[in-house]
């Protein structure tokens, strides 16, 4: 298969319209609607459907769809490798994982620190939860990830190095306004009869457990798909949610925060390959070991 097939059926999932996808590509709209067809028939199974206002991925389209993605991003990273080598300003990029809490503030201001030390530096950053980038440092596709112990918990991997950074103390965020916020930490039975909102099994299970231990149950009512769909809802006064500590340094300005008495912690750590690790990857660890966040809301 072609990578510019690849690409222009990436294009046309993302514009969501042949038309619109024909512009950007400088193609007809026949032929993209050609590349698109010979696609499906190579795959055997449809990968775009029609609606009222124009084309989306059908569920195997999706699927394609991620891993075509990641496909063309890399050879986009190794096109431009090369000609960077060619031209003599080769420098191996730096690619950091980070749980989506961390990857809201802790990990992107270490990031700026040790821009300040390699200003060249070319890198990335991929949220994602612990278990997936425990993988992606396994599949040597990440030099770095900074991950939790939050259930289901870390593997053991020889592997992989595991640095300690800190213990995250969980809070509640509340919408603005909330009868609780700003009244110092709660019993967790003082919360029982509250919505609760969760995004992931692993934040879930640490609510349960603490709620368990208290003598109660949570309610989580909701479910959010992301971080960010979490935030919203609380914002909105729809329900509350269990976060973790260190995300206070860059919550928005809607939701408020409120710690536990006795509350949820979990560890947080560096992971790295032991083998061919990238040089910076230890300055990194110290940058975000000196973070003032874990000086707020970690121990």
């Amino acid at each position: 298969m072609e990578l510019t097939v690849w690409r222009t059926f990436v294009t046309v999932c993302r514009l969501g319209s042949l038309s619109a996808a024909a512009v950007e590509l400088h193609h007809t709209q026949s032929a993209v609607s050609r590349q698109i067809a010979g696609l499906e028939r190579q795959l055997g199974v449809p990968l775009v459907e029609r609606h009222a206002r124009g084309v989306r991925p059908t569920p195997a389209g999706e699927v394609f769809r991620r891993h075509a993605l990641a496909t063309l991003n890399e050879a986009d990273r190794a096109v431009r490798a090369v000609r960077e080598h060619r031209d003599g300003a080769f420098e191996r990029p730096l690619a950091v994982g980070a749980t989506p809490s961390l990857a809201a503030g802790v990990v992107p201001e270490a990031i700026r620190a040790l821009l300040k030390q390699a200003v060249s530096l070319r890198w990335s950053l991929l949220p994602d939860l612990s278990a997936a980038l425990h993988d992606r440092v396994i599949a040597g596709d990440l030099d770095l990830a900074v991950v939790t112990d939050a259930p289901p918990g870390l593997p053991h991997d020889a592997q992989v190095e595991r640095r300690f950074l800190g213990r995250d103390d969980m809070v509640v965020v509340l919408p603005v306004g909330h009868p609780r916020a700003g009244r110092g930490p709660v019993h967790m039975q003082a919360l029982a009869d509250q919505t609760w909102v969760e995004d992931n099994d692993g934040s879930a299970a640490l609510l349960r457990q603490h709620a368990a231990r208290a003598g109660v149950s949570a309610r989580i009512d909701l479910t959010a798909a992301d971080l960010p769909g979490k935030l919203a809802l609380v914002a909105t006064g729809h329900a509350i949610a269990l976060i973790p500590g260190v995300l206070t340094c860059a919550l928005r300005t809607d939701v408020t925060t409120v710690a536990l008495v006795d509350p949820p912690t979990r560890g947080i750590y560096t992971i790295t390959p032991r083998r061919n690790p990238h040089p910076l990857a230890g300055p990194l660890h110290d940058l975000l070991a000196e973070s003032q966040c874990w000086a707020r809301g970690v121990r």
